[in-house]
């Protein structure tokens, strides 16, 4: 008995430790979503070399980087006004912090990049004014094959025809139909952090 105190009090200590959602903003997922408009504007492609999209991820005992090198993007601007957002992410490239957890990361236990080769997002409002932000970008979120929409803060930065969109969130991953637990004694927690950089 005193044992298993022990190890249920180191797990519960660890795991507050790994806290990802802590000073983070966390998605909050839109109900009764209707149909978008189509926005308008200016399109900007979004240039890869300076632009970025990660993930962290979360287990009692560590953290690991999630990084998606390969996605292409389109930004939007009516005047000096951002509209839009979208970008679309292969999930065949991405890579962790560790080739063994790349190959499972891959597989059907979490994202399934045979049957899900895509993660997306794209903008169905973008409105003026956030906590943590510049803007409150609201959009759908497509990862696993599970569309959900999501409303979180960015911060969006205009100048001379160009757009700059950053936002760093939390989103559960349960939510999007990944349920992996993880090893008994190293369960993986439900949130992740997705740290999203783009610009033109």
């Amino acid at each position: 008995m005193r044992t298993a105190a022990i190890a249920l009090f180191a797990t519960a200590s660890l795991g507050c430790s790994n806290d990802i959602s802590q000073d983070r903003a966390v998605a909050v997922i839109v109900p009764d979503a209707q149909a978008s408009q189509p926005a308008l504007g200016d399109a900007l492609t979004v240039d890869p070399a300076k632009s970025k999209v990660q993930a962290l991820g979360a287990k009692i005992t560590g953290t690991h980087d999630v990084f998606f090198p390969s996605f292409a993007g389109e930004l939007k601007l009516d005047g000096a006004t951002p509209t839009a957002i979208a970008v679309t992410v292969n999930m065949g490239g991405l890579k962790s912090d560790h080739d063994r957890l790349t190959g499972h990361l891959q597989g059907p236990e979490f994202f399934d990049v045979a049957s899900f080769p895509t993660a997306s997002f794209t903008s169905t409002a973008i409105a003026a004014g956030a906590e943590g932000g510049t803007h409150t970008v609201t959009g759908d979120l497509v990862i696993h094959g599970v569309t959900q929409r999501v409303s979180f803060p960015a911060t969006i930065v205009v100048s001379e025809g160009a757009m700059k969109a950053t936002s760093e969130f939390v989103i559960d991953r349960q939510d999007f139909g990944i349920a992996y637990p993880g090893m008994p004694d190293d369960l993986i927690k439900d949130e992740v952090a997705l740290t999203i950089d783009l610009a033109s």
